[in-house]
């Protein structure tokens, strides 16, 4: 990337910020903001609101000091905060119900998407190679991302195949009261084959497949104790019978951590 990516990073932070500081505290210092949700969707948009606030924002802006300061892992740990507020936003926008802070949620969404496509754009004008040589690092962490890809599949199909074939609404869908899960849709669509790319481009040592699996390990670390603290929140309301998702959860964003580290640990960066 060129010398001014630390300055444009800096400049697209800071207004994205700002933004989704106004979203969470508007939400959650105004009484019944999401009074149109159900219970069980209420809750959760409420816990999103907290993970923004005190995990999102920090980190955003951590990381954009720290690629200002031309530090090029924080590029990618960057990258990986703005996958996960564009992930996120999709769901504000998509699965909440109309509300005083749509256009905010659209121009958070738009900004987050475009300063993704920036990056990407950045990245192909700009190519870094990266590197990896300890065979273990690569393999495990490759097979990581194809068993994990499987794994989501099994778990959301096993929900919605038996729907589809009995023509009857998954029970995950009647408890939020939405059209259907955006969650799902992403993850089907979009994101797990991404997952699976990913792994396949790791195992096969392609450049981007390193540099993917920087920013999606970091959009791990914060989607699972985002998950786990939602799962947190419902077992307070009484709306989770067990403590079970927030353990795995909390478990998954240890060892995506963990290969977080070992990744930026090991990989090689070879500039043009």
């Amino acid at each position: 990337m060129d010398n001014n990516s630390g300055k444009i990073i800096l400049s697209l932070s800071i207004p994205l910020s700002i933004l989704i500081t106004l979203v969470s505290c508007i939400s959650l210092l105004t009484p019944d903001f999401y009074v149109k949700e159900t219970f069980n969707w209420r809750i959760q948009s409420v816990g999103q609101d907290m993970i923004d606030l005190f995990i999102v924002v920090p980190a955003l802006i951590i990381t954009a000091m720290l690629a200002y300061r031309k530090k090029y892992i924080a590029d990618l740990l960057w990258a990986g905060v703005m996958l996960y507020i564009l992930y996120t936003f999709l769901i504000y926008s998509f699965g909440v119900h109309f509300n005083r802070l749509f256009l905010i949620y659209c121009l958070t969404l738009g900004l987050s998407f475009y300063s993704l496509a920036w990056f990407i754009y950045s990245q192909i004008k700009s190519p870094v190679k990266f590197g990896i040589n300890k065979n273990a690092v690569v393999k495990v962490t490759g097979i990581f991302f194809l068993v994990l890809s499987f794994v989501f599949y099994f778990l959301w199909l096993s929900e919605i195949i038996p729907a589809v074939i009995n023509n009857r609404v998954p029970k995950g869908v009647t408890e939020t009261g939405l059209v259907t899960n955006p969650v799902q849709v992403i993850d089907l669509s979009v994101f797990l084959p991404g997952i699976f790319i990913t792994g396949f481009w790791i195992l096969k040592r392609r450049p981007a497949g390193f540099s993917f699996a920087i920013i999606i390990l970091t959009f791990f670390v914060l989607m699972n104790v985002t998950i786990g603290w939602l799962a947190l929140m419902m077992k307070r309301k009484e709306l989770e019978s067990s403590l079970s998702v927030t353990i795995v959860m909390a478990v998954l964003s240890l060892i995506s951590f963990v290969f977080l580290v070992w990744n930026i640990k090991h990989i090689k960066i070879r500039t043009p």
